[in-house]
């Protein structure tokens, strides 16, 4: 039993011994890397179309000083409004590299990204967040401001060579008549430079399609297959594309806004509550009829195109005025609160009267225009 013991021990110093001499080195310490100074070739982003596959900008950085081989770092350069404190950041990652240069396009499609409007200026930030390739040891740099303007693309549609449109179709109310002289509530009103709408009413039946000439069949405003689920309601469209526009929208037999979007070539066709308005009127101390639901046909505003009407009339300060929709009844009533425009207050029956509308602080002759497919009005000094 002694000897099993002895045994037992001189095994166990044995091992002590050897691992004594086969001591581990300590392991490496490494520093902390720097935070990157970014900056950039330019502090105007401002390009054309034509410039949109040339370099407009180059963004670089200093070396963070982290103790690996560059080739594991990574970089992410993140662009935002300025004061939104990167919350919703354009982001690019590079990976071994200490600078990236972007084209007028790509820049230009960051900023649309970031819901900016087109040829309008804005405050944009820019900074940098360097780490090794698994995100470890993250570094912030400097922030950079700059000003950006983002340019409009060709429309993916070719505009109206007449800037006007016309429904026609077994759809609509007009069926496939196409005289060479249509009436207003035929012709799509053009909201901005690319983009058209109406409000019409559809049977839930058969098609329609949009002319860019009343009376001439020899080209259109189409789709490429109408058979696509959904395609009433929402699709591609194009010039002269093969198929009629379906009108079974999913709502049925109903009126509906229709938005033409030439930029992003897409139609969207949404459900109203309430009819195209056919006739209105302007009543109200600043009219010389006063205030009085008969105004009659001097009062009555023109339409102009589908859902806008028009009067040009003079005005004084200190007075106010309305819309009324039928001569001879108080209801439907619009209106609002801003002498130059805005949003259109409404009341079709039932609810509260929408606010009067004030008359221009300076007295003179003023062109008002109301747009049921925008929901809103102006004043237009003449």
């Amino acid at each position: 039993m002694n000897n099993i013991f002895k045994s037992i021990l001189a095994g166990f110093t044995a091992v002590l011994a050897m691992t004594a001499c086969d001591k581990v080195d300590p392991l490496p310490n490494y520093g902390n890397g720097t935070n990157s100074v970014l900056s950039a070739s330019t502090n105007t982003l401002a390009a054309q179309a034509a410039d949109s596959s040339n370099a407009l900008v180059t963004f670089s950085w200093t070396y963070p000083d982290y103790a690996t081989d560059s080739t594991n770092h990574k970089y992410i350069l993140q662009i935002d409004s300025a004061g939104k404190d990167f919350t919703n950041a354009f982001s690019k990652t590079i990976l071994a590299a200490t600078s990236v240069t972007f084209t007028a396009k790509e820049v230009n499609d960051a900023l649309m990204g970031l819901g900016f409007t087109y040829n309008v200026t804005y405050s944009i930030q820019a900074r940098l967040i360097s780490s090794y390739g698994n995100n470890n040891e993250r570094l912030i740099s400097n922030s950079i401001t700059m000003t950006a303007t983002p340019y409009k693309l060709p429309p993916a549609v070719t505009l109206p060579f007449t800037n006007k449109l016309f429904i026609v179709g077994g759809a609509t109310d007009f069926g496939w008549t196409n005289p060479s002289s249509m009436p207003p509530v035929r012709e799509l009103t053009r909201l901005d430079e690319t983009t058209w709408g109406g409000i019409y009413h559809l049977s839930g039946s058969s098609a329609y399609l949009l002319l860019p000439e009343a009376g001439n069949w020899g080209n259109k405003y189409s789709v490429q297959d109408n058979s696509i689920p959904g395609a009433a309601n929402t699709g591609a469209f194009g010039y002269n594309f093969p198929q009629d526009i379906p009108g079974s929208v999913a709502e049925g037999d109903n009126w509906y806004r229709m938005i033409f979007d030439f930029q992003i070539g897409r139609y969207t066709v949404t459900k109203v509550n309430n009819p195209m308005r056919e006739t209105l009127y302007i009543t109200g101390d600043a009219t010389p009829s006063g205030w009085t639901n008969s105004p009659g046909n001097a009062q009555a505003m023109t339409m102009v195109s589908n859902g806008v009407f028009e009067i040009t009339m003079a005005l004084q300060p200190g007075k106010l005025y309305k819309f009324l929709d039928t001569d001879a009844q108080w209801q439907p009533q619009f209106g609002g609160s801003s002498a130059s425009g805005g949003d259109l207050g409404a009341n079709y029956g039932g609810g509260g009267d929408p606010a009067a509308i004030p008359t221009p602080a300076l007295a003179g002759n003023y062109k008002i225009r109301v747009n049921f497919v925008k929901n809103t009005y102006e004043v237009i000094p003449q």
